[in-house]
């Protein structure tokens, strides 16, 4: 599943394209059909994430609606494509254009209409968001330090961290030496400030290059003379997706194991703190 970067770059993506412009609706499989005929020929006013979820504004007013809600899942795709002839209209629930732009949206878990109660709902759910602005990080120690379930799972708890998905778990508390068994309970709040701040400082740069690049430069291909990391999800990174090669910093076998049907990713021996 996507995770929060890749959201927020495509909001960004359509806004720059799409916002204050007349566009075209179309929902060649038919399944968004009555809804987007509602919005054909209007003004997509702002494309906004929050989160995994992705969030169209066609209000003709400020925040009166109505909105489009999309969340990926596990095997929703929007791309860009060239304006014009559609290919595989019975996959392609949502169509956006203009002249100079088209995005499909394919298999997503959610595209629907909704007003604006329905997002301030979807929103006043989440926790904060480590790429906006408005983000409160006491909203997600609130939920930590009074849970015993442990930090791997909180982490994956959107009402905790927004956007937050398996490799930023990962990677981040490898980045903070944090055993993932550890209880939020346990957590110090001090600890908390240093996961917070390593997701604000990682996840802007997912925005940005597109991809999840966790090592820090004493570690990198570069400095350490290894060679890149070779996987279809790019970037460099600790352990995700790494079990039985060596840690990059102590030797050790990267360990996995199914956590809340997850793969969970950690090192034994720099893994430590509780």
């Amino acid at each position: 599943m996507p995770e929060g970067h890749v959201i927020h770059r495509l909001a960004a993506e359509l806004d720059h394209a799409f916002a204050g412009r007349i566009v075209t609706v179309s929902s060649p499989q038919g399944r968004f059909a009555e809804a987007s005929a509602l919005l054909d020929g209007t003004v997509l006013r702002a494309a906004e994430a929050f989160g995994k979820h992705l969030v169209l504004d066609f209000s003709p007013s400020p925040t009166s609606g109505p909105f489009v809600h999309i969340h990926l899942g596990l095997i929703g795709k929007l791309r860009w494509v060239k304006p014009g002839a559609v290919e595989g209209a019975g996959t392609l629930r949502l169509r956006i254009e203009t002249d100079d732009h088209a995005a499909e949206l394919r298999g997503p878990q959610a595209c629907e209409l909704v007003g604006p109660d329905e997002v301030a709902a979807l929103v006043g759910a989440l926790g904060p968001d480590p790429l906006r602005a408005d983000a409160d990080p006491e909203r997600g120690w609130l939920r930590v330090h009074r849970s015993d379930r442990t930090i791997a799972s909180l982490l994956m708890d959107q009402r905790v961290a927004a956007g937050v998905g398996n490799i930023y778990r990962a990677e981040v508390l490898y980045r903070q030496r944090i055993h993932p068994d550890t209880p939020g309970s346990a957590l110090s709040k001090r600890a908390w400030n240093r996961i917070w701040a390593d997701f604000v400082e990682l996840m802007p740069q997912g925005v940005l290059h597109g991809r999840i690049d966790t090592v820090r430069p004493e570690d990198s291909p570069e400095a350490t003379g290894r060679d890149p990391r070779v996987d279809r999800h790019g970037g460099e990174v600790y352990v995700y997706r790494r079990q039985g090669q060596p840690c990059l910093v102590c030797g050790r076998e990267v360990s996995l194991r199914l956590f809340e049907g997850r793969n969970l990713y950690w090192c034994q021996r720099c893994q430590r703190r509780r």
